[in-house]
């Protein structure tokens, strides 16, 4: 009997170490795509049921991108994107959040329309989720998949509803669901985010496929001294933009639907935010001051 039981306690043992392993094993994966990048983003569309469309124009564009780590805990890291325009402007980019084993969701709908899910445990169990967040920290997408490592490849897929891309939001019309199938992989050279996407036009009747696309923007590593700009201007703006995540996330637990209006007063909200942290930056803010003018500039955009 008592060797059965050390037997079945050096099992559990064993387990768990494999477990703790694999989270590591993640936890590397995700922090290997902070760093300092020159991006190329490069879009086409590959297939229409419609024989009529005429298909856009392939999408090229490339830049210096700083993905930097905001938070880093045992079950979430935090990765800030920098865009860097040139030697003296910064444009603080998209934003990633993963989180292992989370219990809810933000599913994209339409309309600029997020709506909280609630996953079954067992949906959740071993998996992260990716949320991922516009420029002024926004809902603009989260999905949920498993960090695979085999053969030397590290790789996390997953597939989600988001609005349209930025490269076409302001341009096109002609459909308003953007159905991702999302694969990051590390690469010798940084890392890969490559796309399968499905144009949905999503009305009360259902959704209808326009168009399918291939994407691949791929994260270079670059030479550090092209950031010197961009290390300075967000030493200065990151607590303010802390500020700003804690004002989003209360926001997040408080609110099954999250809706934006786009423009209020003639504005979009990321131009109010972005002033708002060039404001803190030049009047020395308190954190509590950054709150109150970002909680009331986002409070203004959101849909009752």
């Amino acid at each position: 009997m008592k060797k059965l039981y050390i037997l079945l306690l050096v099992q559990l043992i064993c387990v768990g170490a494999m477990a703790q392993s694999k989270l590591e094993q993640d936890r590397q994966a995700i922090r290997a795509l902070a760093g300092y990048y020159k991006v190329t983003f490069n879009y086409a569309e590959t297939f229409a049921p419609d024989t009529a469309y005429k298909f856009h124009p392939r999408y090229h564009s490339w830049g210096y991108e700083w993905a930097v780590i905001e938070e880093d805990s045992p079950k979430k890291i935090v990765i800030q994107h920098l865009l860097v325009v040139g030697d003296s402007m910064v444009i603080k980019h998209w934003r990633e959040d993963w989180q292992y084993e989370e219990p809810t969701m933000l599913s994209f709908d339409q309309g600029n329309t997020w709506k909280k899910v609630t996953l079954k445990p067992a949906e959740v169990k071993g998996r992260w989720v990716q949320k991922v967040f516009q420029v002024d920290d926004s809902p603009r997408y989260e999905s949920i998949g498993t960090w695979v490592h085999v053969d030397g490849r590290h790789q996390w897929q997953s597939e989600t509803d988001s609005p349209l891309p930025r490269r076409e939001f302001t341009k096109r019309s002609d459909y308003n669901v953007l159905r991702r199938t999302n694969r990051v992989y590390l690469t010798p050279e940084g890392w890969m985010f490559e796309q399968d996407n499905k144009k949905i036009i999503r009305s009360a009747t259902g959704d209808k496929l326009l168009a399918q696309e291939k994407g691949y923007e791929e994260f270079t590593r670059a030479d550090e001294k092209e950031f010197a700009y961009a290390k300075q201007w967000w030493a200065g703006q990151k607590g303010y933009w802390a500020d700003v995540r804690k004002v989003w996330d209360d926001l997040y637990a408080k609110n099954a639907t999250v809706k934006i209006n786009q423009k209020v007063d003639g504005k979009i909200l990321f131009e109010k935010l972005f002033e708002l942290g060039d404001q803190s930056v030049k009047e020395k803010w308190d954190s509590a001051k950054n709150k109150q003018e970002a909680e009331k500039a986002i409070k203004a955009h959101l849909a009752s």
